[in-house]
C-alpha cells in the first residue's frame, strides 16, 4: 500500500519529534550521570575492532581503579576511525560510584555525541516535514486563488517532456507544455503542467489546452489537466 505524500510528511514530523525527545532524554541522563560521577584516571588497555560501512572502527577498553580501590573496566560507547586513543594512554574517567561498571571517558564524544546526533537527525526530519507541508499549503492556496480569481485562456499544445529536475525510484515525471501569445503585450508564454507520473500522450485529443492565469501576472498559472484519468494508487 502506497502512502499519500501528506501522510509521509506528517510521519516525518512524528519521527523527528520522537528523535528530539530521545535526544533530550539522553542528554538529561548524561547530565544526571555527570553530576553524581566520580573522576579518576584510567588506562586504555585494548582497542576493540568492529566493521561499519566497510570501515574498521576502534572502541577503547579502559581499566581504572575506583576511589575505594576497586578495579573496574569498561568499553567506551564511542567508536572511531582512526582510533581516538592509543593502548597505554592515560584518560580521565567518569564512573558511577554505586555502579562502577557504568563509566565512560570524560570527553565530548562520549558524553554528548549521542544526543547531538539524535538532535541533528530529528531536526532534519522536522525541517523536511515543515518545509514540505508549507510548500503544499502555499500550492493549495495558489490553486484556490487562481480558481476563484484567475482568467481562463486557451493555449496551444506544444509537447510532452520529462521533468529532469525530479526523479523518484529512478523515474522522471512527465509535463505537458503549451504556448500562448498574449495579445495585449505580444509576449509568448510557455506553460507547463504539474508533474504527471504516467505518459499522457494518448489522452491528448486536441491542440487546445486550457490554462488559468493570474490576470495581473501570467507567470502565475494553473494548467487544467482534468481531461487526464486519475492514476490509481
Amino acid at each position: 500500500m502506497k502512502l499519500k505524500p501528506s501522510i509521509i510528511f506528517y510521519m516525518f514530523a512524528v519521527i523527528g519529534s520522537l528523535l528530539l525527545a530521545a535526544a533530550l532524554y539522553l542528554y538529561q541522563d548524561k547530565q544526571a550521570f555527570f553530576k553524581k560521577a566520580e573522576v579518576v584516571q584510567g588506562t586504555v588497555t585494548e582497542l576493540l575492532r568492529s566493521r561499519s560501512d566497510k570501515s574498521i572502527m576502534y572502541r577503547p577498553v579502559v581499566e581504572f581503579e575506583t576511589k575505594s580501590g576497586k578495579k573496574a573496566e569498561f568499553t567506551s560507547s564511542v567508536a572511531s576511525n582512526p582510533a581516538s586513543y592509543n593502548v597505554g594512554e592515560k584518560v580521565e574517567v567518569l564512573y558511577d560510584p554505586v555502579n562502577p561498571a557504568k563509566a565512560d571517558i570524560n570527553g565530548f564524544s562520549a558524553l554528548y555525541l549521542g544526543p547531538l546526533i539524535l538532535g541533528i537527525i530529528g531536526t532534519v526530519f522536522i525541517l523536511i516535514s515543515f518545509i514540505s507541508i508549507l510548500f503544499r499549503h502555499l500550492k493549495q492556496k495558489k490553486t484556490k486563488y487562481l480558481l476563484d480569481n484567475g482568467k481562463r485562456i486557451v493555449t496551444k499544445f506544444e509537447n510532452i517532456q520529462l521533468n529532469s529536475d525530479i526523479k523518484v525510484n529512478n523515474r522522471n515525471p512527465f509535463q505537458i507544455c503549451s504556448r500562448w501569445l498574449n495579445p495585449n503585450t505580444n509576449e509568448l508564454h510557455i506553460f507547463k503542467s504539474e508533474d504527471i507520473w504516467f505518459d499522457p500522450t494518448e489522452f491528448i485529443k486536441t491542440e487546445e489546452i486550457k490554462v488559468i492565469i493570474d490576470p495581473n501576472d501570467p507567470k502565475k498559472y494553473l494548467m487544467d489537466t482534468s481531461f487526464l484519468p486519475n492514476l490509481s494508487r
